[in-house]
């Protein structure tokens, strides 16, 4: 029996469509449909129902994935194990992480890594949702802040934190701010999540809280767009380290606060490296671990 067709019979359940499947191998849709109807022919059974709307299993295709899968999964780790054993890093790493923190931190690195690791290939998928790791077959993820409780395995990269800043142009030609209620009459230029474009937490050195009100004309979706646009002198913002750190040791930027810690969800943050739990990390997976924690973790400090 083809492994390779019980494997996108597998991606199939999971993802809940062919073009998905055919999308994240670079197939086109009618080759993942072939695959699927030849293994339907060699089992003699039906494994989906198909209508226009939606794809599900039948009763006899739920009972074969259900003992199929973690076979599958058992023979995905012998083919790690028998490939590290020659101790060189192959085949092809799926890594994801939010866009911004993928251009600013991870896009730079790509090269020194391709040449340290020439028989590896990066598939980088940047996005802004939670992309599911076992049904996106993803090796590595980044994720930011605080983490939901999962089955998934956590790895410190960096700690985060975040500075109101504004461009020195902006602040010599705007009225006087001191103190964080001075943003009253100030243009924040805002993130659109919950608090980012609403109110901003600020805690001074006795460990004092103040939650501010803030009011702003630009929302932006983008922490890059964000910085590019506070450095113009549009307004003042607040962003993390790891995009910051280089603009204000340039002077690009000014840190407006720097006597006060601020957020605008919680105060201990973190940049995190997660992959799915197994009982075998690959080495590719473990370089790549390695890699980031000697690239990044430093490199974010004002």
């Amino acid at each position: 029996m083809d492994v390779s067709g019980l494997q996108i019979f597998v991606e199939v359940v999971r993802q809940g469509s062919f073009a998905a499947v055919a999308r994240n191998r670079n197939l086109d849709p009618s080759s993942v449909s072939r695959s699927i109807a030849s293994l339907e022919a060699e089992l003699g059974i039906g494994l989906f129902q198909r209508t226009t709307r939606q794809l599900s299993l039948t009763e006899a295709g739920a009972t074969y994935f259900d003992r199929i899968e973690p076979l599958i999964e058992e023979i995905q780790q012998a083919t790690n194990i028998a490939t590290d054993v020659s101790g060189q890093p192959q085949g092809t790493l799926r890594v994801t992480a939010s866009v911004s923190f993928g251009h600013k931190c991870i896009v730079p690195l790509l090269a020194e890594f391709q040449r340290l690791y020439p028989d590896l290939t990066i598939d980088l998928l940047l996005a802004d949702t939670v992309v599911d790791l076992v049904v996106d077959r993803i090796d590595l993820a980044v994720r930011l802040g605080l983490l939901a409780d999962s089955t998934l395995i956590a790895q410190q990269l960096m700690r985060t934190h975040y500075s109101v800043c504004a461009s020195p142009d902006y602040l010599k030609r705007s009225s006087k701010i001191q103190y964080p209620r001075d943003l009253e009459h100030h243009n924040c230029l805002l993130f659109p999540l919950a608090g980012f474009r609403s109110r901003w937490i600020f805690k001074n050195r006795q460990g004092e809280l103040s939650e501010i009100p803030i009011f702003g004309r630009t929302v932006i979706s983008s922490a890059i767009a964000l910085g590019q646009c506070a450095i113009a002198g549009m307004g003042i913002a607040l962003l993390p380290n790891w995009l910051i750190a280089a603009d204000l040791r340039s002077g690009n930027l000014v840190d407006v606060f720097p006597d006060y810690a601020v957020t605008a969800t919680d105060f201990n943050t973190a940049a995190w490296l997660v992959y799915p739990s197994r009982a075998y990390v690959p080495l590719k997976v473990r370089i790549l671990i390695e890699f980031l924690k000697k690239s990044i973790s430093g490199s974010a400090e004002v």
